[in-house]
């Protein structure tokens, strides 16, 4: 990322809205064609900073079943700022595992949360079908393992 540039939660909300009905595609990233959960992320993040930090190697779909790195996690941890699980706000990227056993695989944008709202709202690309905004129920908050925010986010 180049400079510091200043983004507010309502404008990761809408970027990340923009990408809705986006088909999923494995290891895709262009809005309105495809991409997956790291793909939403990705072009969420060159409408906000421009040039990703880094590009992602090539991943297989079952990669976080058969592999014991930490990849996803690892990438947020390089280029997104740490958040609360428990507190997550508008902007947020949440990081899941689907299976206790196995890495981190899913990533989603929180899309509406407001302090004690028990069902906040997550978009994400949801695979065998497209990117989508949904509730971020009991099902999901289960295999919640960690939150971010995107940098230089500006909370005015």
């Amino acid at each position: 990322m180049t400079g510091a540039v200043a983004v507010d939660r309502a404008r990761i909300v809408l970027a990340a809205r923009a990408w809705l009905g986006t088909p999923y595609r494995h290891q895709a990233s262009l809005k309105g064609v495809g991409c997956d959960c790291l793909g939403l992320v990705r072009g969420v993040w060159r409408e906000l900073y421009g040039a990703e930090p880094e590009i992602p190697p090539p991943y297989r779909p079952d990669w976080a079943e058969t592999g014991v790195a930490e990849t996803l996690l690892g990438a947020a941890v390089r280029h997104l700022v740490p958040a609360p699980p428990g507190a997550v706000r508008a902007g947020d990227v949440l990081l899941f595992r689907m299976s206790p056993d196995a890495c981190v695989k899913h990533c989603a944008i929180v899309s509406a949360a407001r302090p004690g709202d028990p069902e906040p709202r997550i978009i994400h690309a949801y695979w065998g079908r497209a990117v989508v905004e949904s509730w971020l129920g009991p099902w999901w908050r289960r295999r919640l393992v960690a939150a971010f925010a995107f940098p230089h986010v500006s909370d005015e």
